[in-house]
């Protein structure tokens, strides 16, 4: 088949897939990946044939995102603040929404002049890796509880070129006793109820840890803020990823910690996506 043939192949597979709308762009990227091709290249060169081995690799590779599997665990990787990022089913695959958090972040660190900050639920290490990118003068430590995660995390500083500290262990326990001008995190914060109405590429393929958090999910939130509060230095800032109608529940267990000027920044869907709140 040639490349152009395969693209058709792929698209009218996935047309009878989860995501019909994605399926013309989950193909090509697909092909783009098995074929180790830019898009240019891809256009330039669509009625070269391709390799039987390859052909097979692609369909395989359509089968499975036939399935739900998301492209990202296919291919392997992902992009998150224009930075490339290794990513597997042991890790939450970083979305954009979470660039907000990392704006916001880079906005609090600039009233320090050598920042420490650390990452709570570092996954992939996205945000880590994205502020030590942006910061190099700061101090990043990153901590998750799965081995599995903190070893993809720790691939992709290395991918990246940047230091971070990565450490194991139950949110800031492993940090107890140190103090950071900055707490960051994207903990889980669905609703266990919310499982049954997930897209199947979350609900199926992503880690549980990294996605659930009790009934009205706010459990994590409830353990993190005051341990929080506890490693921050006097006028430090909390930054957290929240979910759609969460930000009243998520005020008011700041005030109850302690914080000051809680702000909430929307997302460009205008839900309230990040959570920040100040030490008094």
């Amino acid at each position: 088949m040639t490349l152009q043939q395969c693209l058709q192949v792929g698209e009218a597979r996935l047309r009878n897939g989860p995501h019909p709308e994605r399926a013309r762009r989950d193909a090509e990227r697909l092909l783009l990946h098995v074929a180790h091709l830019e898009r240019a290249a891809l256009l330039a060169r669509r009625s070269e044939g391709l390799s039987a081995a390859t052909a097979v690799r692609f369909l395989a590779m359509v089968a499975r995102r036939l399935a739900g599997e998301p492209v990202q665990y296919i291919v392997g990787e992902t992009e998150f603040y224009g930075l490339p990022f290794k990513v597997t089913r042991d890790v939450l695959i970083p979305r954009p929404e979470t660039e907000h958090l990392v704006e916001k972040c880079l906005e609090l660190a600039g009233r320090f002049e050598h920042p420490r900050l650390v990452d709570v639920g570092a996954g992939s290490g996205a945000i880590a890796v994205a502020l030590a990118h942006k910061l190099p003068q700061a101090q990043i430590t990153a901590i998750d509880l799965a081995a599995e995660a903190l070893a993809i995390a720790e691939e992709n500083a290395k991918r990246n070129g940047v230091t971070v500290r990565f450490m194991r262990g139950d949110l800031l326990a492993p940090v107890a006793a140190e103090s950071f001008e900055i707490v960051v995190s994207n903990p889980p914060y669905v609703p266990t109820a919310d499982r049954a109405g997930l897209a199947v590429e979350v609900r199926d393929y992503e880690p549980e840890l990294a996605l659930f958090a009790g009934e009205d999910g706010l459990d994590v939130y409830r353990r993190l803020i005051p341990e929080a509060r506890a490693v921050l230095v006097p006028g430090g800032f909390l930054a957290l990823e929240t979910g759609f109608g969460q930000s009243a529940g998520v005020a008011e267990l700041f005030g109850a910690s302690g914080f000051e000027q809680i702000e909430f920044v929307p997302d460009l869907q205008g839900i309230a996506r990040v959570a920040c709140g100040r030490r008094r």
